[in-house]
């Protein structure tokens, strides 16, 4: 029973002053004042001035079956409905609660239709959220007819849809073209994460060869007890750049630009530049000349390296926090000499 109408026994209720009249001719007896408290609209119908002066009040409630408009009324006297009653009779009871704005009833209904959503009717369960202004529902089933398009082509939902209701079908072309468009965003932005955090590692991997040296790469003047170092944590990654680094140390076309591998090995140089905030004092090979030079000179390209450097440095405090706090505050041997390095092969 409503909170305002909790009696003891079905005895101890007025008697009924109004009449729910369905398709099929059938009467429910029922109490204006618990309609009223519960549906605003019933209220001004029943509150409305009438014709006909006449002792009887009836309120028809038709285009649905009337069992639908049996458990209506019943919700509204006890708040409660069962999970197979939804399963029945959601869809009805979900246009009834649209209707007469019953918003409690109205969110169980969505929610259950929702549920049993399946290839077949998620047209129909699309109108009918559109209609009752379902937003939950008429998403759920325009993820639905994205994800399953193909098959939904082949239904007489679509079909019917497709004669009767062409903006709506608009609607959801635009809605899968626009569902797409996220994904193929969510990849790239994937993509270009990834990207900035393998920089980010090889930026690591490279001040960690030239300061500390790894396996069979390092600086040339670093002391005998430290020239035989077993392969990092990261050796995937400084692996590949000490391969890198013996390419580039005797190519003899690193500086005219015709070896691609040379070339990429300045890309990385010039990038470790422009995030070192230690040039003085930093041991990797031609940082300071870089910054130096990146500071006279002023190309085309300037926005988008700095686009490139942000995000690099972005991903690479990104990295550092996921590192446990004992391992971040280890201090990195620095040792003071500003010159180019030769590496130890």
């Amino acid at each position: 029973m409503s909170s305002q109408f909790q009696f003891s026994d079905q005895n101890s209720l007025p008697k009924p002053d109004v009449q729910i009249l369905t398709s099929n001719g059938l009467r429910i007896p029922a109490h204006t004042d618990v309609l009223a408290s519960v549906s605003p609209v019933l209220e001004n119908i029943i509150e409305r001035p009438h014709k006909h002066h006449s002792s009887e009040k009836i309120i028809p409630i038709l285009g649905v079956p009337c069992d639908a408009v049996s458990l209506f009324i019943q919700f509204l006297y006890s708040s409660r409905c069962s999970e197979e009653e939804l399963e029945k009779y959601g869809i009805h009871l979900l246009a009834l609660s649209h209707v007469y704005l019953v918003p409690q009833l109205k969110h169980m209904c969505s929610k259950a239709v929702g549920q049993r959503l399946t290839v077949e009717n998620v047209v129909d369960v699309l109108q009918l959220a559109r209609l009752c202004d379902s937003p939950d529902l008429y998403v759920k089933c325009m993820k639905m007819l994205s994800d399953n398009f193909k098959a939904v082509e082949k239904t007489e939902g679509w079909k019917f849809m497709q004669e009767n209701d062409p903006f709506l079908e608009l609607e959801i072309l635009r809605f899968i073209d626009e569902a797409e468009s996220r994904k193929k965003r969510t990849r790239r932005h994937r993509e270009e994460q990834r990207l900035f955090m393998e920089l980010s590692e090889a930026m690591e991997c490279l001040e960690h060869i030239c300061t500390e040296g790894c396996t069979t790469v390092g600086p040339c003047d670093l002391e005998p007890s430290h020239k035989r170092r077993g392969p990092c944590n990261k050796f995937s990654t400084c692996e590949g750049l000490q391969l890198l680094i013996k390419h580039f140390a005797v190519c003899k076309n690193r500086v005219n630009g015709k070896c691609s591998r040379c070339k990429r090995m300045w890309q990385l140089l010039r990038l470790h530049s422009s995030i070192c905030d230690q040039a003085d004092s930093c041991r990797v090979p031609l940082c300071r000349q870089f910054k130096l030079k990146m500071q006279r000179e002023r190309k085309g390209d300037e926005t988008l390296w700095s686009l490139l450097v942000k995000k690099v440095a972005s991903a690479r405090i990104m990295s550092s926090l996921s590192l446990p706090k004992r391992k971040r505050e280890e201090p990195r041997e620095t040792i003071h000499d500003h010159g180019i390095r030769n590496f130890r092969k």
